[in-house]
């Protein structure tokens, strides 16, 4: 049902600390116009957690408002699976594609409750639903005997798989075959996911860098691995900056150094001072410096 690049978009905020629905909407036109396949709003690169419902829901609507008929995806992540319910109502009300899931933020669900959790939330939706399988960052391990359990409700349509393991893409591949469309989760894990056979990618650094995101996973579905894995070589240093306590400020920066916009990011979170900005900012600068030059893949397929 899905495929290709799903960029995990920034929320962006005025100085006032209000929405800047102006500015993420220029933000999102570059992702789709970079050939991007959809767009995910409100997760933990867009700080859905600082965000109150209401505002998650008109960041929904500025996404929709730039998608192009392309796909938008509300990302559910609350601590309660009665609100997590709640949301997933007030999303498809409010027109959103489908849904990324997070099975239980704050309390860590056995297999039995992981399985109840994202049934509720998959049943008040009604939406199509990707499941946020991320071990390493929620400790809720959604392992295929979980969605063993999901697999007959086909509002699971499909999987980002975040657990830092590259072996559970060839695992889930393996034992579903293609009931699942698998999207690689984690940023520096890309390539090697898509050539294991995932059919996406829910990105971090494409916020900055959507054309070069977007050759890689082209050129690796066509087959062109020696051109994609030039490509990916350069951007492997930036890309680990996604995988860090403060990926959003890094991707922040990056985002104002390429892209020409703000560094804002709500409180607790503040942008990045001293030792760790300065180590961010010449991993980026260095990288936009050293730029490859792309290849033409807007014939090839998404």
């Amino acid at each position: 049902m899905w495929n290709g690049i799903f960029p995990a978009v920034t929320t962006k905020f005025t100085d006032g600390d209000g929405l800047d629905h102006d500015e993420m909407a220029r933000c999102f036109a570059l992702q789709m116009e970079a050939g991007c396949d959809g767009l995910i709003v409100c997760g933990s690169l867009g700080e859905g957690s600082m965000l109150s419902q209401d505002e998650r829901l008109q960041v929904l609507k500025t996404a929709r408002s730039v998608a192009a008929g392309k796909p938008v995806l509300m990302t559910v992540s609350e601590a309660a699976t009665r609100d997590a319910a709640a949301m997933a109502q007030k999303a498809a009300k409010a027109g959103a594609n489908g849904l990324m899931v997070v099975p239980s933020p704050i309390y860590h669900t056995n297999p039995e409750e992981t399985v109840a959790t994202l049934s509720a939330v998959a049943a008040a939706g009604d939406l199509p639903v990707m499941i946020y399988s991320n071990r390493v960052a929620y400790r809720v391990d959604v392992t295929v005997d979980i969605m063993e359990k999901l697999a007959g409700d086909k509002r699971f349509v499909a999987v980002k798989e975040s657990s830092d393991d590259i072996r559970r893409t060839t695992e889930l591949l393996s034992h579903f075959g293609d009931r699942f469309d698998v999207f690689t989760g984690v940023d520096n894990l890309a390539l090697e996911a898509l050539a294991m056979g995932a059919v996406g990618w829910v990105a971090g650094l494409v916020v900055a860098f959507p054309r070069e995101t977007v050759a890689i996973y082209r050129l690796a579905k066509a087959g062109r691995m020696d051109e994609a894995r030039a490509i990916y070589r350069w951007f492997r240093p930036m890309l680990d900056l996604d995988v860090s306590t403060y990926l959003v400020q890094n991707i922040k920066l990056a985002e104002a150094l390429e892209i020409g916009t703000n560094e804002r990011v709500r409180m607790p979170r503040m942008p990045l001072s001293g030792e760790n900005r300065a180590r961010a900012e010449a991993i980026i600068r260095h990288a936009i410096a050293t730029r490859p030059a792309l290849p033409d893949v807007t014939k090839l397929a998404a």
